[in-house]
């Protein structure tokens, strides 16, 4: 693993600390102990980042509402997977789905060694297996740039950090309050706590730098000799994901709930190929992925490099 990796990672767990430190203090000086709540917060953001690292992987495949499959439940995905997986030279992934009517895919995992990648149940009859390949392609760059570990602790810790600040804020304005909730200072605690939250989870999201999807997009294109497919298939997976948005639904099967039981969590937005989801607040402002624009444009300039027409 790359020094860069893991300065990107110390780096959120930083990030991860700080925030709950602060929770921990609001918390605490609400209900007349700020000190030891604020030492509650550092043992819990130690054992948060410990399992953060070691257990990303399966937290991301149940916050995206994935199924790990056999080669029998789905032979020709897992068939596509393992022919990608054999050109790059990397161990057989495993594979999961995501029961879904929009087309879209994400890898996590650790490593090559330990990589799971996940495709939503309708890309096969929605792409050509040449741009499900080239789709792959992408994935499996991800796992070989050994992106997946950063997006797969990123994304939890995006969603670790709303779930805290949300019980934080809650407990604020329903707990009871102690010495200084005579104050009126638990509104002014849950406005923070509210603030807190999405931008908390947006910064932890930054962590996922675009030139990853623009890597992890030309490894796919050259590594399947097919940028032109990549190309196609990231524009009717956008093309979706558009309609779906503007439908007001949250994400792959989602149904305008967003994060909700019906669906993906968005704190996995930064994992998809194409972002899936809507934005609904601040975290609007921020931008999981480059624009598609920017992507095809670089993609054909790799095919031009290629000596590739992509007409």
């Amino acid at each position: 693993m790359g020094a860069s990796i893991y300065l990107k990672i110390t780096g959120l767990f930083i990030v991860m600390t700080a925030l709950l430190l602060v929770v921990g203090f609001a918390v605490g000086w609400y209900v007349g102990d700020p000190y030891l709540f604020m030492g509650l917060a550092l043992v819990l953001a130690a054992v948060v980042n410990f399992v953060m690292y070691y257990f990303s992987d399966s937290i991301v495949v149940k916050m995206s509402r994935a199924k790990i499959i056999q080669e029998s439940d789905n032979p020709a995905l897992f068939r596509a997977v393992r022919n990608v997986a054999q050109k790059a030279n990397i161990p057989m992934p495993k594979v999961g789905i995501v029961n879904s009517p929009s087309p879209n895919a994400f890898a996590t995992g650790r490593g090559p060694t330990k990589a799971v990648v996940c495709a939503t149940s309708s890309i096969l009859s929605a792409l050509t297996p040449e741009e499900l390949e080239a789709v792959l392609g992408h994935e499996i760059g991800h796992v070989v740039h050994r992106d997946v570990l950063m997006s797969s602790v990123a994304a939890t810790m995006a969603g670790a950090i709303s779930y805290i600040g949300n019980i934080a804020m809650f407990s604020m304005l329903f707990g009871g309050g102690g010495r200084n909730s005579r104050n009126g200072n638990a509104g002014i605690l849950a406005l923070v706590a509210i603030i807190l939250v999405p931008i908390g989870a947006s910064f932890v999201q930054l962590g996922i730098s675009r030139n990853d999807e623009y890597n992890a997009d030309e490894y796919g294109a050259k590594l399947t000799r097919n940028p032109g497919a990549l190309i196609s298939a990231l524009t009717k997976i956008e093309a979706q994901a558009t309609r779906t948005r503007n439908l007001g639904r949250g994400g792959p099967g989602g149904n305008g709930q967003s994060g909700g039981n019906s669906g993906p969590s968005p704190a996995t937005a930064s994992l998809w190929i194409v972002n899936p989801f809507r934005g609904s607040s601040l975290m609007e402002l921020f931008s999981t992925h480059p624009s598609m624009a920017h992507r095809v444009e670089r993609l054909r300039k790799i095919a031009y490099e290629m000596s590739i027409y992509v007409p």
